[in-house]
């Protein structure tokens, strides 16, 4: 039995324990079978292969010859070690500054909006004309512009993602539920326009700025520059609201913990409560990831609506206030209510919560949900308010508070704007003291943060100014030729959420538009998972300079390999942000660099050679700071700087100049393709399509030896492969697998798609060092594309050739009784007589052999985590595990023991196929949702180069052989094929998903669960001068008022 009543606390599913014990796959060695497949056949085979195979990769992609040329300056070259300290510092101080810039536009619009609303004087009856975002362009039947529609000259411009946009002029949106020409409305909207001005001059000073912004606290928004017109949904709604989004919120408000008390009592049915929930659900939507809060529903009794977290206070990101969500459909109205037992509780909570150190620190809230009160409730405000008036709120019985707000909400409609106006009242103590504090948010659709400052005039809130920060710009500042071909630099904001990483993955699918749930609170643990103890989390996040080390399991290609690493970290904050940027070294070559020196003639003029390109996101000039240098290429604007004749271009002439050395080196090469391309007797058969190669400085050069467009696979080298080139991020793939290899070799794959694997071509690539030593930096590496039949073909033909005089081989790959493979270190098919099965992962196919060559130590089997999975749920499911993801986010290690057992013995695959079985079986339709899981990768064992087994299938003895192939990182199996296999099941990568089990819960148990944060430095909690009178419309209320009636109190406290 799951429920354990009265009894809080977590459980893993540990039932598959228990099959181990009745579950037997007899892999073990067969005492006395015979060997049937001769080792020094295969062995034959494997030299044939690798011999031909190494002689046409090296002879293509010229790797010899690259090899000499680099080795040609060795004497003139200076190997350094990286100073990570130093590195990490002085990108914090480029980031610093980059923001810095930003902040200074949007203080600029503040003063400019602030300036313009002091000058303005209300008109109610003003009549005014402005470009309304949803009727711009808009004709009526007879070709006239509707009323606020007027001609809007749009044109395409790929700074702003190559949208139509108009440089000169904002446009205006305002949300469905107002009225386009409410004299609030276009007061506003005529005082703001000043603000135009002040748009294009920001523009015009930083053309890296992209949208720019003015929010106000009437309801619409501003933005520049004007853009396409916007479409209603559906429904004819557009829902967007400014004053909802985090940036208005964060920049208007201080950090507060919010106790939400909603009246369930009987006078609350029907109507009532289902507004209710809607206007709780709304609140929720106001607070932010430095906010903390509760709901309390309440009768006769206290009810909490997550009993497991009664008494405290949870953190308000994204899945904490779904989790609460759904608990608000649970809500159902009984009995009488006591509202005095409901304010104690919520004074208890605030104040004992604030004693603790661990919620926001500054403001606090308490929001009433209710359709009235009987009294005042003077004892209680007495006992916990007075004399200090920490806490001061309206009433219902037309008694104001200072700091206090009321607001009548009498259908579903009216919700969103009367929530919205207790903003109002938290915003007071900050626009009295007349503060513009910066805020930034976490990062938003894969591609930005938003900056914000709140706006205000004569103690009144006008709004909010904000842009955006394309992430693209942070990427811009990394020294990628720096961070080594593992090495990457990353940032969190100070909630310990990531901002940039490589392995962040906010889109559901790669080059898709549509954001994950939660994509913006993905924690530096979900990625950084060997850090078990959070120790590099928690320094970042507490704003700390240091260094930290461990080993780590880094996957490419899509997750389905792994590289093994040890990595150094180095972390500082970045000055007047919430945000800590780290960078992070692989020990060995990732931690060396080398000067080289060429002249800068020679430099230029191999750089501009036509099978020349430069990293597309790699900054070698910063060709966007200034409009006049926007059209250049980063070829054309070094040969600029380099020249003298732009001399205001801001270069990394560190980085030129090594570029221009790799660009003199790695000339020859190009000389070298060409003779072997005009050279009729090579390449007859146009097996090999593609030579390439690349260098540290993020220079490439490509060579084809066929037509473009009969290449095989016309994706690679382009920017639709996105592994396959260098990136702001990260190096090529086929650069990365080499480098990992041991020198000289070469490393082959069929390279996966983003869809399908494709299965046409075959991919070699080996890495150049520059010195014998294992600290030597790895420098370029070179390669070539060919075809896969081409590349198949050598195999089968090296297979077919023996060792016996009278040419009657004892085996063969032709007969009927073995099945030959060729497989890489990963596990990976390359070649099989079964073209189906080409790419497949040969545990799939071969399942009784790979679990013998796991047992055997041959290959190794790693055990990863994706915490940001997707899994899919069917419809109507409840799943309570998926609840409060953050305060569970420690607990997964407890899994970590069970899951590896049960991958160490591949029960994992029979649990996983009978479970989708099972899954498959329930109809309905099925949605993805974000979910944690562990699944497998396979690697060789190096040292092993061949191995011999036997296993028992049921009373026949199957034996097999693996050899691996001489310079390279293939492997050829060769099994036997007289027996059936088939009770002993298939060996998959497929993932598992973590059920994480939660019981009615101790709530000191999921406090400790809760991971550190850093609070903002800026609070104002409250201010002496707060209007005693504003309370919003509580000053008129009346219990005659028409039902059905929904009021929303509010009242802050100050720390």
């Amino acid at each position: 039995e799951l429920e354990m009543e009265g009894i809080c606390g977590i459980q893993i599913l540990h039932t598959f324990l228990l099959l181990w014990t009745s579950i037997d796959w007899n892999v073990a060695p067969v005492a006395g079978s015979q060997q049937g497949i001769p080792l020094s056949v295969v062995k034959l085979w494997a030299s044939a292969f690798g011999g031909e195979i190494k002689s046409i990769s090296a002879k293509y992609s010229g790797s010899q010859l690259l090899q000499k040329k680099y080795k040609e300056p060795e004497k003139s070259v200076r190997v350094e070690e990286i100073d990570g300290v130093k590195l990490v510092k002085n990108l914090a101080v480029k980031m610093e500054e980059m923001f810095q810039r930003k902040a200074e536009a949007t203080r600029r619009l503040v003063e400019a909006a602030e300036e313009a609303h002091h000058q303005h004087e209300e008109n109610p009856d003003l009549q005014y004309e402005y470009f309304n975002a949803v009727l711009i362009n808009e004709v009526d039947e007879e070709g006239n512009n509707v009323e606020l529609g007027g001609e809007f000259i749009l044109e395409p411009n790929d700074h702003f993602n190559n949208l139509s946009v108009n440089l000169s002029l904002s446009v205006v949106q305002v949300p469905t539920n107002m009225y386009n020409k409410d004299p609030d409305i276009v007061n506003g909207v005529y005082w703001s326009e000043a603000l135009n001005k002040v748009f294009v001059e920001n523009f015009e000073r930083d053309p890296t700025l992209i949208w720019q912004y003015f929010g106000s606290a009437k309801g619409f928004f501003r933005q520049y520059p004007g853009e396409i017109k916007w479409h209603p949904d559906e429904h004819g709604v557009i829902g967007f609201d400014c004053r909802n989004r985090k940036w208005y919120i964060q920049a208007a408000t201080s950090p507060k913990d919010v106790v939400i008390l909603v009246d369930v009592s009987g006078s609350m049915k029907g109507l009532r409560l289902t507004i209710a929930r809607q206007t709780v659900s709304s609140i929720l939507d106001t607070l932010g990831d430095d906010d903390f809060f509760n709901i309390i529903a309440y009768n006769q009794e206290i009810h909490y609506v997550e009993p497991c977290l009664n008494g405290t206070l949870v953190r308000a990101d994204t899945t904490n206030k779904d989790h609460f969500r759904e608990h608000l459909d649970k809500l159902f109205a009984k009995g009488i209510g006591l509202l005095g037992e409901a304010l104690t509780e919520a004074f208890t909570i605030l104040n004992d919560f604030n004693q603790t150190g661990r919620g926001s620190v500054c403001s606090q809230a308490i929001m009433l949900v209710t359709d009235g009160a009987t009294k005042m409730y003077d004892d209680v405000f007495e006992k916990y308010n007075w004399p200090d008036r920490k806490v001061i709120f309206t009433v219902l019985k037309g008694v104001c508070f200072i700091a206090g707000y009321f607001s009548q909400i009498s259908t579903l409609a009216d919700v969103q704007e009367n929530v919205m106006r207790y903003l109002h009242v938290m915003s007071r103590p900050k626009v009295i003291d007349h503060e513009h504090d910066t805020v930034w948010t976490e990062a938003y659709a894969d591609s930005a943060v938003s900056m914000s400052n709140c706006i205000n005039s004569s103690g009144i809130l006008l709004g909010v100014a904000g842009t955006d920060i394309p992430l693209q710009e942070l990427m811009k500042l990394i020294p990628k030729h720096m961070l080594g071909i593992h090495g990457y630099a990353f940032a969190i904001t100070n909630n310990g959420y990531i901002l940039t990483h490589p392995d962040l993955r906010p889109l559901y699918q790669e080059g898709q538009r549509r954001r994950k749930p939660y994509y913006s609170s993905v924690d530096l643990s979900e990625v950084e998972w060997e850090d078990k103890d959070d120790i590099l989390r928690n320094a970042m996040v507490n704003r700390r300079t240091g260094t930290f080390s461990m080993e780590v399991k880094r996957t490419v290609d899509r997750g389905r390999r792994v590289l093994k690493m040890h990595n150094d970290y180095y972390y500082t904050d970045i000055k007047g942000t919430p945000f800590s940027v780290g960078v992070a070294l692989s020990k060995g070559h990732g931690k060396y660099f080398f000067r080289g020196n060429v002249s800068m003639d020679a430099g230029l003029r191999d750089l501009e050679q036509p099978d020349v390109a430069l990293a597309d996101e790699w900054t070698y000039c910063n060709t966007e700071e200034k409009h006049e240098h926007r059209h250049l290429t980063q070829i054309q604007a070094i040969k600029l700087f380099m020249t003298g004749r732009r001399p205001h271009l801001k270069c990394d002439r560190e980085l030129i100049q090594e570029v221009l050395f790799d660009a003199v080196v790695t000339a020859p090469l190009k000389s070298y393709w060409n003779s072997l391309a005009l050279n009729k007797s090579e390449n007859p058969e146009k097996g090999v399509e593609i030579a390439f190669l690349g260098t540290r400085t993020g220079l490439s050069r490509t060579n084809l030896f066929v037509p473009k467009d009969q290449l095989s696979n016309q994706d690679f080298l382009t920017a639709e492969d996105k592994e396959g080139v260098f990136n702001a991020d990260h190096f090529p793939l086929w650069y990365k697998r080499a480098a990992e290899q041991v020198p000289g070799t070469f490393v082959y794959s069929i390279p996966f798609s983003t869809a399908l694997e494709n299965k046409s071509v075959v991919l070699a690539s080996t890495a150049i060092q520059l010195l014998d030593d294992r600290k030597s930096p790895i420098v370029a590496a070179v390669g070539i594309q060919m075809k896969l039949e081409y590349f198949q073909r050598k195999f089968w033909t090296a297979c077919r050739q023996c060792t016996a005089l009278d040419g009657k081989c004892i085996i063969s790959c032709d007969s009927e009784d073995i099945n030959c493979y060729l497989i890489d270190n990963n596990g990976f098919i390359l070649v099989t007589e079964e073209q189906s099965q080409t790419g497949l992962f040969f545990g799939e196919v071969e399942g009784a052999v790979m679990n013998k060559l796991l047992q055997m130590g041959s290959f190794k089997r790693i055990t990863l985590y994706d915490y940001q999975a997707l899994c899919r749920e069917y419809a109507g499911s409840s799943d309570s595990a998926r609840t409060l993801s953050d305060p569970f986010s420690l607990v997964k290690w407890l899994l970590t023991e069970l899951v590896i057992f049960l991958l160490e013995f591949n029960l994992y695959s029979w649990w996983n196929v009978d479970f989708s079985v099972k899954a498959q079986r329930i109809r309905g339709k099925t949605m993805m949702v974000p979910c944690d899981t562990v699944y497998p990768a396979f690697v060789s064992e190096r040292t092993i180069k061949e191995t011999t087994g036997n296993i028992d299938c049921g009373g026949c003895v199957r034996s097999f052989v693996i050899q691996q192939i001489p310079s390279s990182n293939l492997f050829m199996v060769v099994v036997e094929n007289k027996c059936d296999c088939s009770i002993i099941p298939p060996v998959t990568m497929d993932p598992i998903e973590i059920m994480y089990i939660l019981y009615r819960s101790d709530k000191m148990l999921l406090l400790k669960l809760q991971k550190d944060r850093k609070k903002p430095e800026s609070c104002h909690p409250f201010h002496p001068e707060e209007n005693a009178m504003e309370c919003g419309s509580a000053c008129r209320f009346s219990s005659s008022l028409a039902l059905p009636l929904m009021p929303l109190i509010a009242a802050t406290i100050s720390r």
